[in-house]
């Protein structure tokens, strides 16, 4: 009998069916085409300063920027955003759609101070980048390297050579842009309105579907533009050399920043102007690996369950071929899993643990299942900044319904029917992994407000979380607690014995098979897990989420192998200590998890740097490696503990 409710399914399937009707806007996540007209203004945003070197992200005016004369005002549209680190704000940068311009002056600094110059030197050598965003869309750089074209989204701040730091202060920017196209109804309801006399002349518009930006270091005549203003022509034409930097800062000394903007007209449509972000370096390497690994896995599967299914069935039928005085003689003699018929189902040492590790593990996968299905539809799009995070911690919030009820079940349950105690279970359920979560990140965020980092989630973002948790997530749990306590519990098909069985000495240790036992599981991830953390900690854009859902799916599968196959054998050698050693079995995946995390920081961010960023990139991989632990060590015990259940009630051993 299965643990979770029925009504889960059925919310989980009712989902599917809201993802899957057909919907007429352009982009599924709530992105629309903005139509201009010749000459309106374009809003050009700035997002927080980045840099692979220390993963902390600091705001955009923390250094000597030019400043909008209306004032800083944040542009922040939801949870998830705020979550990541992005602060998004408006800019000085003014656009007027398909209206070129040229040397435009953006702004005088007067003076650098010390302090200023300091710290401008110090993002320098981090290698932080500026992110610019037009219409939602990254400025994206192209440059090209032995024939090859990169793409990289945002500009450095400057470059060092020697002992001399340039900053980049001229900007060239490309606006690609796409001549709005009607929707067909809208054009044939145009159409009539003017055929009966009432249409107008219709106006051009135009939709923004590309970015570009192209950083230079210029020497500017400083004394020429003194009295110039923002937006005023520079004095003399401004020649933007790439490959070659002019403007070193100084103490004490003038620094100019221009930009120059122009249109150009494309094939781009709306909806392809997110593929320049999305065409990942190596993308054949990647999908060919990732269907190599799911079709090894797939195979080693499959053997796996063969074997399983071939050998419960064969000490079934000849066992349940032999009549009662046999059977009662067999029962004398052979061993294995039949001698622990009276023990199987005896209560496991901290069974509430296990009940409440269980509850936040089905809340997990439900969440990551849902999440990534939505994402592969298109609901979750890069076009939505912080859509993939705020979407996460809704459905968790949801969905612990499902945890409060899986763990007060299988308490009940193992308690034989008996209740009581639901509550605390309940409570329980409710604040082990959100209080987990809660000490990591209070942690983590105290080394980012030590940094000033942007990073660092805000005091009032803190309370909006705590006030989430305990008013959607906390009464949810409950309230799924009191549903399991009010449901059937499941009933084992044998009885306990009063005195427990010993169990024999084990020529290895039991556990060290079920360290072991993770390997597998590590094997249908560790590619995708690669392409996962590069997108994570060195600034790509991950988007192949049809892939990931499939490899999700096939790591449940493997993982209730595994855990089934590893109960198997601890019950054939009479170690009935089963229950815990079904949920680490597979639940073990997360320590090797945990040890690719830090193999990727020792190889691959070599160029990670300083003490901070070392210990937010392992905190956050432990974060991870919990939350993976919870969710597959859940996936092994419920298959284990169907396969114990199915496997004790198929046949009678009085």
């Amino acid at each position: 009998m299965p643990l979770l409710p029925r009504s889960a399914t059925y919310f989980i399937f009712f989902l599917i069916f809201l993802a899957s009707c057909p919907s007429d806007g352009f982009y599924l996540p709530g992105s629309y085409p903005h139509k201009y007209q010749i000459g309106d203004l374009l809003s050009v945003k700035v997002n927080s300063l980045t840099s692979i070197d220390t993963e902390m992200p600091f705001g955009y005016y923390s250094l000597p920027f030019c400043r909008p004369l209306e004032g800083i005002k944040d542009s922040a549209e939801n949870l998830g955003e705020l979550l990541m680190g992005d602060r998004i704000e408006n800019s000085p940068y003014r656009f007027r759609m398909f209206t070129n311009e040229s040397d435009l002056i953006l702004c005088r600094i007067d003076s650098l101070s010390a302090a200023d110059l300091a710290l401008l030197k110090k993002r320098i050598d981090e290698m932080y980048q500026v992110n610019i965003l037009l219409e939602n869309l990254p400025a994206i750089r192209y440059t090209t390297k032995e024939d090859l074209v990169l793409r990289w989204t945002g500009y450095p701040i400057g470059v060092r050579f020697g002992d001399s730091h340039f900053i980049f202060n001229h900007l060239k920017f490309t606006v690609l842009v796409h001549k709005y196209e009607e929707p067909a109804t809208v054009a044939a309801a145009s159409a009539n309105s003017a055929g009966t006399g009432g249409g107008s002349r219709t106006v051009p518009g135009y939709m923004v579907v590309g970015f570009e930006v192209i950083p230079c270091s210029f020497r500017h005549d400083t004394e020429s533009i003194k009295n110039l203003k923002m937006y005023d022509k520079y004095p003399t034409k401004i020649q933007c050399e790439p490959s070659t930097v002019a403007m070193d800062v100084k103490e004490k000394q003038p620094l100019v920043f221009t930009y120059e903007v122009s249109f150009v007209e494309s094939d781009i449509r709306w909806p392809s102007r997110w593929d320049a972000y999305l065409k990942m370096e190596g993308a054949k390497v990647h999908w060919f690996s990732i269907l190599n690994s799911l079709m090894v896995i797939a195979f080693l599967a499959g053997i796996v369950l063969l074997i399983l299914l071939r050998t419960v069935r064969r000490d079934l039928t000849r066992y349940e071929e032999l009549d009662k005085e046999a059977q009662a003689q067999m029962n004398e003699e052979l061993s294995g899993w039949k001698l622990v018929v009276g023990d199987v189902f005896r209560a496991p040492g901290n069974a509430t643990l296990l009940c409440v590790m269980v509850g936040d593990g089905v809340q997990i996968l439900g969440m990551a299942v849902v999440t990534i299905l939505f994402a592969a539809l298109g609901f979750m799009s890069p076009a939505s900044r912080g859509t993939l995070v705020t979407g996460m911690i809704f459905f968790y919030l949801i969905l612990g319904i499902t945890a409060g009820y899986a763990a007060v079940r299988l308490w009940k349950t193992i308690k034989c029917g008996d209740h009581s105690g639901w509550m605390s279970v309940s409570w329980k359920v409710a604040c082990f992994f959100p209080g987990i979560t809660f000490l990591i990140l209070t942690t983590l965020n105290f080394l980012l407000w030590g940094s000033q980092s942007t990073g660092a989630i805000p005091f009032s973002l803190f309370i909006i979380l705590l006030l989430l948790w305990f008013c959607i997530s906390v009464p949810l749990t409950l309230v799924g607690g009191y549903l399991g306590a009010k449901a059937r519990h499941v009933e084992f098909p044998v009885r306990t014995n009063q005195i427990p069985r010993e169990i024999p000495p084990q020529k290895y240790p039991s556990w060290l098979l079920v360290l072991g036992a993770g390997t597998l599981p590590f094997g249908t991830l560790f590619i995708e897990l690669f392409f996962i953390m590069s997108s994570l900690w060195m600034g790509r854009v991950y988007y192949v989420f049809g892939f990931l859902f499939i490899v999700l799916i096939l790591l449940v599968v493997v993982c209730a192998e595994v855990s089934l196959v590893l109960t198997y054998m601890h019950l054939c050698v009479e170690d009935w200590k089963w229950w815990w050693k079904s949920f680490f079995s597979s639940g073990s995946v997360a320590i090797y998890i945990f040890l690719y995390s830090v193999n990727y920081l020792v190889f691959d961010l070599k160029s990670l740097s300083g003490p901070v960023s070392a210990t937010l990139y392992l905190g956050y991989s432990l974060f991870m490696a919990v939350a993976i632990m919870l969710a597959t060590g859940t996936v092994g015990f419920l298959s284990s503990f169907w396969f114990v259940h199915y496997l004790f009630s198929s046949v009678k051993l009085d």
